[in-house]
């Protein structure tokens, strides 16, 4: 147990070397054990800034990358979030840690039964559907805020449908080699975008994604 408060305290660490300095997500970082969210072959990378492989060929997202998208969100406790691409489930987490209202969406139905099962036994409050993130969750919309965690070739229009108005999304934009992660605010006159930099996501397989003979 103290080797593992070191080895997240060493995280805190690096992420405040890169420029995340936000209190509160790093709290929210250190409090996930991100260790649950990885297959036990990977567990001992747990606490390193890296991306790890999950299981149906997806990852779990480097902290630095969560921190980030999280940040240029500025969530705050009470948001509405859809979350596209629930994955393992580890932003979902960092999300309901900061008090966030989580509406999250997996297409897999085997990351969905799992990841549903370990932050229910973590005990997070959040909600969960199956189905195509490309095409949102519309009847629980609108949201203040959308975090995409997959990478698309575009922005699609259904998300930015169901966006509330002055909501933000941030969504990796790009092709399938690299992306580059968009802050989007909707606003009533037009929706203004901000190009941050660059980043690798697996694909956003969907409807208004990249076609899911890619996985």
């Amino acid at each position: 147990m103290l080797l593992l408060q070191e080895e997240k305290k060493s995280l805190i660490n690096t992420l405040r070397g890169k420029g995340i300095i936000d209190e509160r997500i790093l709290n929210a970082i250190y409090n996930v054990p991100r260790e649950k969210f990885i297959p036990e072959a990977f567990r001992k990378y747990a606490y390193d800034d890296n991306a790890l492989p999950i299981e149906c060929q997806q990852t779990i997202s480097q902290p630095f990358t969560v921190a980030y998208m999280t940040l240029a969100l500025n969530i705050q406790p009470g948001d509405k979030v859809l979350e596209v691409g629930t994955g393992s489930g580890y932003q979902t987490a960092i999300l309901c840690e900061l008090g966030a209202d989580v509406y999250t969406i997996e297409r897999i139905e085997q990351l969905y039964n799992s990841s549903k099962e370990l932050l229910e036994s973590l005990g997070y409050r959040f909600h969960i559907n199956l189905g195509d993130g490309t095409m949102g969750w519309e009847e629980c919309a609108p949201y203040n805020k959308i975090i995409v965690t997959a990478g698309a070739p575009s922005i699609p229009p259904t998300l930015i449908d169901q966006l509330d108005m002055n909501g933000k999304m941030t969504i990796p934009v790009g092709s399938l080699e690299f992306q580059k992660l968009y802050d989007i605010t909707k606003t009533p006159e037009k929706v203004e975008y901000k190009v941050h930099e660059a980043f690798k996501f697996v694909p956003l397989i969907g409807q208004e994604g990249w076609n899911k003979s890619l996985r």
